[in-house]
């Protein structure tokens, strides 16, 4: 395996935009030595702006998955030993090394990702927080004790760390998923075996550097990239792996849990949404579109939380419909490095055509196109223009399907029953929205509505305290909060009998 020294043809280009080119990496991270692929294959990483090739990342395949979880188990016992606050400390250590590069961090995920560099700036904030959450809440991982139920004796529960864990991460947000999965693990004493997306590994590569530099032991902490298929096949076929953390769609899901039979892994799963964002008409309108902007166009749409379904009562419709589509033709459009941008690209050729195809059926069907509606080939083939539907039929695709882009659709209702039953309609339930100054109207709404999280005149719901997850179809368990510090632990019960006779 070749080391940093023996590999000195790293990415000029990468490397001169950023302040520190040791953050540019085109080696996996495998138990603490940076290597290339044993079959010396590579992947070709793209810029979604113009399509042009960034750098080249190892193709690693079933051999080295395996080499990284025994690496993992055998780094298990001395980190899971360690005292929760030495591990925090590290971890701290990590959070600090991010907010020290936040802006080299961002600069590369946009330049992979394509999301405009103040949401890039954003997100390594909000990737650096779940280090520093875990960091604090990994000493608070608190036992019980249980009034006994036999006489003489004692109760007890601990917590005590799952195993080796594999961790799967998105290419729409590659350095938070990483970090929420890995800083939980690691806080609880977990080894962590981490596959990034192969269309954005470098972020996790740099991240993968900046741990190193943070102490985290060798064997402790994994990036490997290449083929996800040979990666699970891997990690589901492992009897050290103990515990799979994996963010993407629903059918990758449902095949992991198949797969994860055999061994009985503890599942941890954020799958697709299919997000409702209703507006009553007793609501601020400008307030409701303002929400419904941010809950729809992050990442350019690309947010398994965004505002799939715009649902409006009658009442507010046309003027909802109106000022929606006006703020949203003013969104701009552009390359990501681009001042000013508030949209950016789509992240491959599917992506687009699947926003085609949406407003294609939706516009057959008798819905309204307000504002966009098509590639802006000025810009490039992946540039979708931010698009408003207006009276989309609940038969349209894009309200069967999540689109992933940054097409909206909008359509009436009129009585708080109808919305709900309508909101509910799918078989996913991650996130949800409604906006309503009525203190009644919310809770009954929220009570009703079938999803893990619900945003009540709020469009910005996330953070490292708050627990992340949904329910049906998009997913299993949380992440974040103490709770996505519980998922890589098992409760030990422990009868403390009397010597006494």
């Amino acid at each position: 395996m070749a080391s940093p020294a023996e590999r000195p043809e790293q990415p000029a280009g990468l490397r001169a935009m950023l302040g520190d080119s040791e953050l540019v990496r085109e080696q996996a991270y495998l138990a603490g030595v940076w290597c290339d692929a044993d079959s010396g294959e590579t992947v070709s990483v793209t810029n979604p702006a113009d399509g042009a090739e960034i750098g080249r990342v190892p193709a690693m395949g079933a051999g080295e998955t395996e080499r990284a979880i025994a690496a993992a188990q055998a780094a298990f016992p001395a980190w899971s030993e360690r005292t929760a606050r030495e591990r925090g400390r590290i971890l701290r250590r990590w959070f600090e090394a991010m907010m020290d590069h936040q802006e080299d961090l961002a600069r590369l995920m946009t330049l992979e990702q394509g999301k405009p560099l103040a949401e890039a700036r954003g997100e390594i904030a909000y990737a650096a927080s779940f280090l520093e959450w875990f960091a604090e809440e990994g000493p608070r991982a608190y036992g019980e004790t249980i009034p006994a139920h036999n006489a003489g004796a004692e109760s007890i529960c601990v917590r005590e760390p799952i195993g080796v864990v594999a961790a799967i991460t998105p290419w729409n947000f590659p350095s938070a998923m990483l970090t929420r999965k890995a800083g939980a693990a690691l806080a609880a004493g977990c080894p962590v075996v981490a596959r990034p997306a192969s269309e954005t590994p470098f972020s996790a590569l740099a991240l993968a550097v900046l741990a190193e530099r943070a102490g985290v032991p060798a064997g402790t902490f994994s990036v490997l990239t290449g083929s996800g298929r040979a990666f699970a096949g891997a990690v589901m076929d492992s009897d050290a792996v103990r515990a799979v953390s994996f963010t993407g769609s629903t059918e990758v899901g449902r095949q992991l849990i198949s797969q994860s039979g055999a061994t009985v892994k503890r599942m941890e799963l954020e799958l697709g949404g299919h997000a409702p964002f209703l507006a009553f008409d007793d609501v601020d309108v400008d307030r409701a579109v303002q929400g419904a902007v941010q809950a729809k166009f992050q990442t350019t749409g690309q947010d398994c939380l965004a505002a799939n379904r715009i649902l409006v009562q009658r009442g507010v419709y046309d003027a909802f419909c109106e000022r929606f589509a006006h703020r949203v033709a003013a969104l701009n459009l552009g390359a990501g490095l681009d001042s000013g941008v508030d949209q950016g690209p789509l992240i491959n050729a599917d992506a687009v055509a699947k926003c085609e195809e949406h407003v294609a059926d939706a516009v057959a069907r008798g819905a309204r196109c307000l504002t966009g509606g098509s590639v802006d080939n000025s810009l490039g083939p992946r540039f979708f223009q931010p698009t408003v539907l207006a009276d989309v039929p609940p038969d349209a695709k894009i309200f069967q399907e999540e689109t992933f882009g940054p097409v909206a659709a909008v359509a009436a209702f009129d009585t708080e029953d109808e919305a709900i039953a309508r909101a509910n309609s799918t078989p996913y339930g991650l996130a949800s929205y409604v906006y309503t100054p009525d203190l009644g109207r919310a809770w009954r709404v929220t009570r009703g509505l079938a999803f893990g999280m619900v945003g009540v005149n709020a469009a910005k719901i996330t953070g490292a305290p708050i627990p992340f997850g949904g329910v049906k179809q998009s997913g299993l368990g949380r992440e974040g909060s103490r709770h996505g510090l519980e998922a890589f632990t098992e409760l030990k019960y422990v009868c403390l009998g009397s010597w006494q006779t």
